[in-house]
């Protein structure tokens, strides 16, 4: 098969195929369910059939068909297939996950219908290869997102999924702006085309400001991080889903298209985008410390974790760009882990206040362990995956001259250990306050899965930079 047919079916599969899915759910739902991980696990295979020739080097691109006068493609390169293997690998533990965790609830059908077309625009998003085809599947994930945060259809969930969809929707209006001011500058929607048009000139400053807004916004960096604990009322594998492998990472992999792939953003706006990451590392890990919520303090943590991403990407350090991508995949595994265990102890204990918790490593000794392994790898403890990538992006931070922003992140990696700590404690130690039993097998083996990933990640840590060097071989201006 063809590294464009795999192009193809990467990006056409989710996104076509779920549609299907409710008019399979009519027929039987073992038929929907089935094919629901099928659509997502065909979409992971064709990304890791395209990985031997972007790690060589070697990048496709398919369509050039006119879409309303304006040319649209897809392009399969090393970041492009470094992310969406990332995606689609979380997604189908997720998918899976999903068929024990849902099967009590109402909607299904929809439920099934938003996950597999959510995955499906995060494919589309990652391959885009000009601005109006990425704008369309960045405002998919939106829709999706809207829909799976407010699933349960309870008056304050669906305030807060409304919040989550304007407060991302505006972001991606400037942004929209921001690409028709490079298209009035350069002439053309195509980013191998403004590339060119732009020759390593500078990106216009409102064109700048208006496209960070969206990509912050996305990801939910500060000041607009706040829609993210927010959406910790949607069922857990969304979260999982919104937190760990899909939507806030959209926000990285868009500043890692734009202004390291294609684009030279001016040295100043660097600068702005390292020091906002700085501050909501530190906010969002402070958040964390005195939240009660169980997935609000894992929400807060992914606000803080993004902005290590965000400092790798922007240190101008190729240490730290590959650290910044290292991140995605470890923090993709490990805070995917951390939220599916919280489903497990939200559903065994009917509360999400871990005040009213305790003592169940006695009845959940398996989520319990998964929850420490995928803690310390978010933590930053050796020798779990996220030890190596924190480190290398503060590596290069220091690497890249910004040895201050540098030590504010430490601080954030420091708080990081100590409120995942005190969730462990109250959760999984002390007096037993909620005597449950462990959570369905498919569930247990999910998170299982998801935890001995971070660590084999971690003691694989060749192959895993590996990956990561394969996807920013090509990146322009990384000379440090």
């Amino acid at each position: 098969m063809t590294l464009s047919v795999l192009l193809w079916c990467a990006v056409l599969i989710p996104t076509l195929g779920a549609f299907a899915l409710p008019l399979a759910g009519r027929a039987s739902l073992r038929l929907r369910n089935a094919l629901a991980v099928g659509l997502i696990g065909a979409a992971l295979a064709c990304c890791l059939g395209m990985v031997p020739a972007s790690s060589a080097g070697h990048a496709v691109t398919a369509g050039h068909f006119p879409a309303m006068g304006m040319p649209t493609a897809f392009r399969a390169d090393g970041l492009a297939v470094f992310t969406a293997c990332m995606a689609s690998l979380v997604s189908v533990i997720v998918a899976v996950y999903s068929l024990s965790y849902i099967r009590h609830y109402p909607h299904q059908d929809e439920y099934y219908l938003m996950v597999v077309l959510f995955l499906g625009a995060m494919m589309g998003l990652v391959f885009s290869a000009s601005l109006p085809l990425l704008y369309v599947f960045w405002e998919i994930t939106a829709i999706a997102s809207w829909r799976l945060i407010g699933f349960f259809r309870e008056e304050g969930h669906v305030r807060r999924a409304d919040k989550a969809f304007l407060v991302t929707a505006f972001g991606a209006l400037a942004m929209l702006l921001g690409f028709v001011i490079l298209w009035d500058q350069t002439g053309s929607f195509d980013l191998e085309g403004i590339r060119q048009k732009l020759a390593g000139h500078p990106v216009p400053p409102l064109a700048s400001l208006l496209i960070l807004l969206g990509i912050l916004s996305k990801s939910a960096t500060l000041p607009f991080h706040t829609w993210l604990p927010d959406a910790g009322v949607a069922p857990s594998p969304v979260t999982a889903l919104l937190h760990a492998a899909v939507l806030v990472k959209i926000g990285v992999y868009v500043f890692a298209r734009l202004f390291l792939a294609t684009l030279t953003l001016a040295e100043s706006w660097h600068e702005t985008v390292l020091v906002v990451a700085a501050a909501s590392a530190l906010i969002s890990a402070c958040a964390a410390l005195i939240e009660t919520d169980l997935k609000r303090i894992i929400a807060y943590s992914t606000v803080s974790q993004i902005a290590f991403i965000f400092l790798g990407l922007a240190c101008g350090s190729r240490i730290g760009v590959v650290g910044g991508l290292l991140y995605i995949l470890m923090h993709g595994l490990a805070k995917g882990g951390l939220f599916l265990c919280a489903g497990i102890v939200e559903q065994g204990t009917h509360t999400k206040d871990i005040r009213q918790m305790g003592g169940l490593i006695r009845t959940m000794p398996v989520t319990a362990i998964s929850f420490a392994f995928c803690a310390f790898s978010v933590m930053g403890i050796p020798p779990f995956g996220g030890f190596f990538s924190k480190y290398m992006v503060l590596s290069g931070g220091i690497e890249g001259g910004h040895l201050w922003i540098s030590l504010v992140f430490l601080a954030g990696a420091m708080l990081t250990i100590l409120y995942l700590f005190r969730v462990f404690a109250a959760v999984f130690l002390g007096p037993a306050q909620v005597p449950e039993k462990e959570g369905s097998p498919v569930m247990v083996g999910c998170v299982a899965l998801l935890a001995v990933l971070g660590l084999v990640g971690g003691v694989c840590i060749n192959v895993s930079s590996q990956f990561a060097l394969s996807a920013v071989a090509q990146l322009p201006g990384l000379t440090k």
